[in-house]
């Protein structure tokens, strides 16, 4: 169940757990966006209007599902220490907490979202009509909330332990679910009503209830197989562990949610350069997410076996993890991020025919390559940093990214100065690039693979003293 000794690994070892962790999240974010955009597609066939109602409506859930999915990823780090050092007894207890933790805040959430949606979304200054449609929506969907928060925080969970592929079937049942009811209550199909907007919402929700029903049934299958010592159990402090997991979880909520929220303000930025302009960055993010999604699973396989190493207080386990994570995220970036240098007007031409669109996007996709092995070793530095337990560092390389360089430069460049758009991608290129550059200072001063050696060297001192 748990790794308990100290077991040399090998390179090629190390380097076929990592990539077993990165191709199921790699998986699971394709499930998603695939089910995204049909989802997109089946409302297009009503109006473009309800295609705005959804596109707004996701905006704001997914500022809270981020914030519920960094609490998963942060469990996941605390679960990986306690899975590395043996400690089956916090993984038990973790797993239970976590899960009563993630759906206290999801109810809340959903709540504050059911009863204040109208105010809400006036954030986005909509028209009364496409208001009325994005409520319906948003209301539907917020009674997701609280079966995703519960499958975010299991798949955290199973990730800590090293098993990625619970949480993308998990995901998978979800998202096909997903687009087979979107398509019969939508439509009406199948003898069903058909329910249009309010259809997406139910297709939605219910597919997160069968997702939920399978991520708990394995979870509980899971802790079953888990060997405790009762006085273990009922002795460990349980307020320090729920910090603990608190400690791990809330930092990296707000570092996801960054991303989310600074988007509004993009938004706005990138909407005065004009619809066609705001179109081609929508699709050039889309095309993007071809880096982005490996990079993700790069940073939880970080988490994971950095941690599970840190444990097991194995410095040379740490190490060999370390450089074989460095390794495939240069591998994979030189065929993503060249993918973007070398073929943006390609990609776009996949994704659009308009030829000031492709203009556009094909400049953002050729800038955004050169910053994608920043961008992915950021990740993979973030990971390093949760693992090892400074949780702190990555939401706050976050924020200087997103408030002291995104979003004002942003607002600067396109209502102040009034420049061309593609400062504003030099400005997105600043921001990944000042935050891989400050990671990767920390990383090399705080010598956190030196950590267990100063370690030994002050225990053998004070054995030394007390001699």
């Amino acid at each position: 169940m748990t790794e308990k000794t100290k077991k040399p690994i090998k390179n090629e070892t190390a380097r076929r757990k990592i990539l077993s962790m990165i191709g199921p999240v790699t998986g699971e974010n394709l499930l998603q966006m695939a089910a995204t955009a049909v989802t997109l597609i089946y409302v297009g066939r009503i109006s473009p209007l309800i295609v705005g109602a959804v596109g707004i409506s996701n905006i704001i859930f997914r500022i809270i599902w981020t914030f519920l999915k960094g609490l998963g990823i942060g469990a996941s780090a605390h679960v990986a220490q306690s899975y590395g050092a043996g400690e089956n007894h916090k993984i038990l207890f973790l797993s239970k907490q976590g899960v009563l933790i993630a759906l206290g805040f999801s109810i809340i959430f959903q709540q504050l979202i059911y009863h204040f949606t109208d105010t809400i979304l006036l954030v986005f200054d909509p028209s009364s009509e496409l208001l009325s449609n994005a409520v319906v929506f948003l209301k539907t969907i917020s009674w997701s909330l609280p079966f995703s928060a519960v499958i975010l925080m299991a798949n955290g969970i199973f990730q800590g332990m090293g098993n990625a592929k619970t949480p993308m079937v998990a995901t998978g049942i979800l998202n096909v679910l997903n687009i087979v009811l979107g398509y019969v209550l939508i439509f009406g199909n199948l003898g069903f009503p058909e329910l249009g907007l309010r259809g997406a919402g139910y297709a939605f929700t219910i597919g997160h209830i069968f997702g939920f029903a399978f991520i708990v049934y394995k979870l509980f299958k899971e802790m079953d197989q888990i060997v405790v010592e009762n006085d273990k159990y009922y002795n460990i402090v349980k307020k320090d562990e729920i910090i603990q997991l608190l400690k791990y979880g809330i930092p990296t909520s707000f570092e996801m949610a960054f991303w989310q929220i600074s988007s509004i303000f993009l938004t706005r930025a990138i909407l005065n350069y004009g619809e066609v302009v705001y179109a081609a960055y929508q699709l050039g993010l889309q095309a993007e997410a071809i880096s982005y999604m490996p990079a993700l699973g790069i940073s939880i396989a970080s988490a994971t076996f950095i941690g599970q190493s840190f444990g097991t207080k194995d410095l040379k386990k740490a190490k060999i993890y370390y450089k074989e994570l460095f390794r495939i995220t240069v591998i994979i970036t030189a065929f993503t991020g060249g993918a973007l240098i070398l073929f943006p007007s390609t990609i776009m031409r996949v994704l659009t025919t308009d030829a000031e669109t492709i203009k556009i996007g094909s400049l953002y996709l050729f800038i955004m390559g050169f910053t994608q092995l920043p961008q992915n070793l950021g990740f993979m530095f973030n990971g390093i940093f949760r693992g090892a337990g400074y949780p702190n560092i990555p939401v706050t390389i976050s924020g200087i990214g997103v408030w002291l360089i995104r979003v004002p430069l942003a607002l600067i460049i396109s209502f102040i100065l009034d420049w061309d758009i593609i400062y504003i991608w030099y400005v997105l290129a600043l921001d990944l690039t000042a935050r891989f550059i400050i990671a990767a200072i920390l990383l090399k001063k705080m010598k956190i693979f030196d950590k267990f050696k100063i370690d030994k060297v002050k225990n053998k001192k004070i054995q030394g003293e007390t001699k």
